[in-house]
């Protein structure tokens, strides 16, 4: 499981920044809050299982992922649905409430919602329930290093 500190360094050397906080932020409203921004501005990173097969979903703090969608973005078929805390860690390395787009396995598929165009700079968590990273969608887009994602349209 990758470690804060090492999110920290790895964005560090991408002229990115994580920024730590007192209070929890494991959603996005508690994320929002400690933050200072809108839900809608927290860069949620959800993991589901399409058929059997993860794919991890980075959407807008405000957004629903639709199942018919995804399956189409993600070239999967089968039924959709919310792994187990313990499939989430097995698939990401992360807990629940701290799951960030960041240090993925390569073979895990990541989609970046398009919904996170709407605003300059969003907020990711950094692999802990306390922490978050403000990246802008092309960052998230554009340095495939950092995610490895796809644009894709999957929230309705």
């Amino acid at each position: 499981m990758p470690s804060i500190v090492e999110v920290k360094k790895y964005l560090a050397e991408h002229g990115i920044e994580v920024r730590e906080y007192q209070q929890p932020t494991p959603t996005a409203e508690a994320a929002a809050a400690a933050v200072g921004c809108t839900p809608a501005e927290i860069a949620k990173t959800l993991l589901f299982l399409i058929g059997g097969k993860p794919v991890a979903v980075v959407t807008c703090g405000d957004m629903k992922v639709k199942s018919s969608p995804l399956k189409k973005a993600a070239g999967f078929s089968g039924k959709v649905k919310l792994p187990h805390a313990e499939e989430v860690l097995q698939y990401t390395g992360y807990l629940l409430g701290g799951v960030c787009p960041f240090l993925l396995s390569r073979e895990l598929p990541i989609l970046l919602d398009v919904s996170l165009q709407r605003f300059e700079k969003v907020y990711a968590a950094a692999g802990n329930d306390y922490s978050a990273v403000p990246v802008t969608y092309q960052q998230l887009q554009q340095l495939q290093q950092l995610t490895g994602g796809q644009a894709a349209v999957v929230c309705g």
